[in-house]
């Protein structure tokens, strides 16, 4: 899958989570839920697997092309919580 983001954007999750949006097109994705924190342009958290460690990844489509938005490492009881679901 195609994955884009802002550059600026990247430089901000590199500098606080420590993990490149590029990284986004890696992640094992396990469970993708929508978030219904934000109106306009649908968003969605997945949880999954990053170099076998769970991450949660905010994101957008827009067309085919994955829009990342956040990229960071998921608490082990959230990473749990909602990868029960479809396991």
């Amino acid at each position: 899958m195609d994955v884009e983001f802002d550059p600026a954007k990247d430089a901000a999750n590199i500098a606080k989570h420590g993990v490149s949006l590029a990284r986004a097109a890696d992640v094992e994705i396990h469970a993708v839920l929508p978030d219904p924190r934000f109106t306009g342009e649908v968003r969605y958290r997945a949880f999954g697997l990053l170099d076998d460690i769970p991450h949660c990844l905010a994101f957008t489509m827009r067309g085919p092309t994955m829009r990342a938005i956040s990229l960071r490492r998921a608490r082990t009881k959230e990473f749990m919580r909602y990868t029960a679901r479809v396991d």
